[in-house]
């Protein structure tokens, strides 16, 4: 699919989206609904396994909310599309792996689109930062999911300073899980969705449907749902031809063809 903000291509079973919104590659709401259709597409689309988002040219992965869209009347309450600002973050059931390949600043709603990613590759120019205390408001999605993915009080510095965080750091928190140089970035983004691409895709949704059901819930809670025959994800897994696939081949001592079914 091709848009004046959003570009896509798919290789296979890997689709690769790009943001491309010059000179910042900020969203506003036309280009959030855009995203939305997108990963909708992706999400329903059976032949396609894993997907890739990145930022178009080197400096920018995302500044966040378009501020002249801002300006001109977009607020809060506008409509940003079926994924909410960015197209991921509450995009429902969405099972599939997401990989970030952050090519260069990631500030404000950027950075909140790449941590709705499952994985992330940074290059080493890459940069994140939550700005947002600056200008009197609050960046709502990495409120709530910042200081879940990082220590309490990294997360909290970012949120209450708005300082910027470099690739290299990041990493070191766990922020990102590898930082590649700039002209490797792709590469190693492809490499990494290639290989999810041949796993197994009814447990990647039941460990995503899992982790998302159980985010919130204490260890006892979690095994009573697990235990009461939810998710359905791993219900249809626990179900499946795929699941016997995975057995034989395993006593065969060959690598399995999954059929996702």
């Amino acid at each position: 699919m091709q848009d004046d903000a959003v570009t896509t291509t798919a290789n296979g079973a890997v689709l690769e989206v790009v943001l491309n919104r010059p000179k910042a590659n900020a969203i506003d709401a036309p280009t959030s609904r855009k995203l939305g259709q997108v990963f909708a597409e992706f999400r329903d689309a059976a032949e396609l396994r894993v997907a890739i988002i990145t930022g178009g040219g080197e400096k920018f992965f995302c500044a966040g909310w378009d501020l002249k869209a801002a300006a001109d009347g977009e607020t809060a309450a506008t409509d940003f599309g079926v994924g909410g600002f960015g197209g991921l973050q509450e995009l429902p059931n969405l099972n599939k792996p997401i990989i970030a390949a952050v090519n260069g600043i990631a500030c404000g709603g950027g950075l909140e689109l790449a941590i709705s990613a499952d994985l992330i590759i940074a290059a080493e120019q890459a940069r994140f930062a939550l700005p947002e205390i600056n200008a009197g408001t609050i960046a709502d999605a990495a409120t709530i999911k910042l200081p879940k993915r990082i220590p309490y009080h990294i997360a909290m510095e970012m949120l209450l300073t708005g300082r910027w965080v470099e690739a290299h750091e990041a990493h070191r928190w766990g922020f990102v899980n590898e930082v590649v140089a700039s002209e490797r970035l792709m590469t190693r983004a492809r490499e990494l969705a290639s290989q999810l691409a041949q796993g197994p895709p009814l447990v990647f949704a039941a460990i995503k449907e899992c982790v998302r059901q159980t985010e919130t819930l204490s260890t006892q809670q979690a095994f009573d749902l697990l235990n009461s025959g939810a998710p359905a994800t791993i219900k249809t897994l626990y179900a499946s031809e795929d699941v016997v696939e995975g057995a034989k081949a395993f006593s065969e001592k060959r690598p399995p063809v999954w059929k996702g079914r």
